[in-house]
């Protein structure tokens, strides 16, 4: 193996930034790609006024709304490192994404709103990131604006998350009387709004600035000394293996928007996140030194160019190095494929790639032959990675177009946009009427937006309601059995699946016919 193949992968960090929606993740996303030399000018999510729209956020409905609703990734170099970053989407109704894309990365950036402390949605995210043993590594924002006292955040975040904390820097006040942070991991003192060469105040072995300096003036000097040597005495002990396993999350202070902590952030997570790590699949674990090249496909997005009605397929790799034009097999449909387009993402900016190691994330061009899910493997490899996550929908609607002359539109639009897996598609068993199902509402939204502005239709929805979504084992089922309270359909794969009014329809049905077995696929391993 040479060394530099070595090299290259143990200086890839790959993660996600996960977040309650406003917290600061998208801006948070800028900043750092601001670090990397990325991009120039930083521009947060509510900028519409000034027409700078989040490098992240490139579909038009993001623009207008302020929110992200994709994943879109991103890479930079820095400091030695090549970081890819993964920003997934805010809103809760887009989790099933989110969920996936954190199948991709070896750790997650966690960020919490000094002001509203754990929100529901981060705490989700959380649990999945705990569920798959990710380290985490927690960023306290907006502390340019008042908040919830320091040692009160850490105690909900050690309560509510249950995993323990190492503040790496403290905030010496906060809103209007922040000064800046006390750094304990590099012993210094980061002044907030001063410049440049006053930015940095050493602190003596005693942890303390030496002589005289105008922040000593102020009581929230000596405030945040007595809570520093609280968290000294009484605060967990700095551990980088129970960080890299997850148990340990290191906190950091400070204000994405402003700019303030972020690079002191990054330094340190680049010197603590975890390089690549190995992969469970069908044939044991896969070590990211391998040179047998491997990988997995956690999303599919159409139409990221407009202007050529694309559809790029998003692939991590876990071993060896992708070549460009390389001939690769899809062990679920035993066919082999050559990887002749590939490309590298700055938000809507795309580069061609040639070359990528394990940890990297890479966009190849889709004819329609891949799943979410589906692993790549070179040579006489056949085995595969673990299943990702599928949710079941919980929202339906019935669908058509508006325009009957417009049916051609209409069924390509469907195809592609449910092949993302944001929406899953059923057809009626009796009527083969469409119906979509979603784990939110705003993903039929999405839907209809990008229906008319990229397929050039627009769909009449009809709302079911909620549903109760159960799979039916094998494929044969008696039709007669479906009825308004449980009806059958058929999902894309055209395997049977019951939709029930609710609980007492779905235990009805199950006592009424024993010989139907059916089952819900987030249940199975």
């Amino acid at each position: 193996m040479s060394k530099n193949f070595k090299e290259e992968v143990l200086s890839r960090r790959t993660f996600a930034i996960i977040s309650h929606p406003d917290a600061g993740k998208t801006t948070l996303t800028e900043k750092l790609l601001l670090f990397g030399g990325a991009i120039r000018d930083a521009g947060t999510v509510k900028g519409k006024k000034t027409g700078k729209y989040a490098t992240s956020d490139w579909m038009e409905i993001e623009k207008q709304r302020g929110i992200s609703v994709t994943s879109s990734v991103m890479q930079f170099e820095y400091d030695g490192a090549r970081v890819n970053i993964l920003d997934t989407p805010g809103h809760q109704d887009f989790s099933e994404d989110t969920y996936r894309t954190l199948t991709a990365v070896d750790s997650a950036v966690m960020i919490i709103d000094s002001a509203k402390g754990i929100e529901e949605q981060t705490l989700k995210l959380f649990k999945v990131c705990r569920m798959r043993g990710i380290p985490i590594f927690t960023f306290m924002n907006k502390l340019d604006r008042q908040g919830k006292a320091p040692l009160e955040l850490l105690a909900e975040l050690e309560e509510v998350m249950g995993i323990e904390s190492y503040p790496m820097n403290w905030p010496i006040g906060m809103g209007k009387e922040f000064l800046g942070i006390y750094d304990r991991f590099n012993n210094r003192i980061e002044q907030f709004r001063v410049e440049e060469e006053d930015r940095f105040i050493s602190l003596n072995e005693e942890g303390e600035i030496e002589g005289n300096h105008s922040i000593k003036d102020s009581g929230l000097y000596d405030q945040t000394l007595e809570e520093i040597m609280l968290l000294n005495e009484a605060g967990n002990e700095f551990s980088r293996e129970r960080i890299a396993k997850g148990e340990l999350t290191p906190v950091f202070f400070g204000s994405a928007l402003t700019n303030f902590g972020v690079q002191t952030f990054l330094e340190s997570y680049l010197q603590f996140a975890p390089p690549p790590q190995p992969r469970n699949s069908s044939a044991g674990e896969i070590d990211p030194l391998s040179e047998e090249f491997s990988g997995f496909i956690f999303k599919i997005q159409a139409n990221m160019n407009p202007a050529h009605r694309d559809r790029i397929a998003f692939l991590r790799i876990c071993s060896g190095q992708f070549e460009r034009g390389m001939a690769v097999n899809i062990p679920r449909i035993g066919k082999s494929i050559k990887l002749a387009q590939s490309t590298q993402f700055m938000a809507d900016d795309r580069s061609t790639v040639d070359t990528a190691v394990s940890g990297d994330i890479i966009g190849i061009y889709d004819p329609g032959t891949y799943q979410i899910g589906d692993t790549l493997t070179a040579g006489k490899n056949n085995f595969q990675y673990e299943r990702l996550p599928q949710f079941t929908p919980e929202l339906f609607v019935k669908v058509t177009a508006k325009n009957v002359m417009k049916q051609k539109h209409f069924h390509k639009g469907i195809q592609q946009l449910v092949q993302e897996g944001a929406i899953q598609l059923f057809k009626t068993v009796k009527m083969e009427e469409y119906l979509l199902g979603a784990v939110g509402q705003l993903q039929f939204e999405v839907f209809e937006h990008r229906m008319k502005n990229e397929y050039n239709t627009e769909v009449y929805m009809e709302r079911q309601g909620s549903k109760i979504a159960r799979w039916v084992e094998g494929d044969e089922v008696n039709e007669n059995l479906s009825s308004g309270r449980s009806l059958l359909v058929k999902d894309r794969y055209d395997k049977n699946v019951f939709l029930f009014e609710n609980d007492f329809a779905l235990r009805w049905f199950q006592e009424k016919n024993p010989d139907v077995k059916l089952y819900n696929p987030m249940d199975s391993e």
